[in-house]
């Protein structure tokens, strides 16, 4: 079993003033998973990006890597609700569209 760490970031943003209101802050989340899942889902590396691309300027990136044994996590300010991607990655490998807005 391995403990892999989801990191989320905005490396493209549209706002009138370029910036993100999450900017500097720590969006982690981790996932334990078997070391089988673990190599798929990484492709046999040890670090990972995907991107979501929002259609309105909004980029987001979320990076995966290999929590090394013994190694402590700084303390994280959740993933800014954006936990789907995660559980998109984790079920099929990619980003999908988000969840359905009524």
């Amino acid at each position: 079993m391995k403990k892999v760490e989801f990191r989320l970031t905005m490396p493209g943003r549209s706002s009138a003033d370029g910036a993100w209101s999450g900017s500097g802050r720590n969006y982690a989340l981790v996932r334990t998973m078997s070391d089988r899942r673990c190599a798929t889902l990484l492709e046999s590396q040890t670090t990972r990006r995907w991107s979501h691309f929002f259609g309105d300027g909004w980029v987001a990136s979320v990076s995966a890597r290999i929590v090394p044994s013994g190694e402590k996590l700084a303390r994280s300010d959740g993933f800014s609700g954006y936990d789907w991607m995660v559980d998109d990655i984790m079920a099929s490998g990619t980003i999908g569209e988000g969840p359905k807005r009524r």
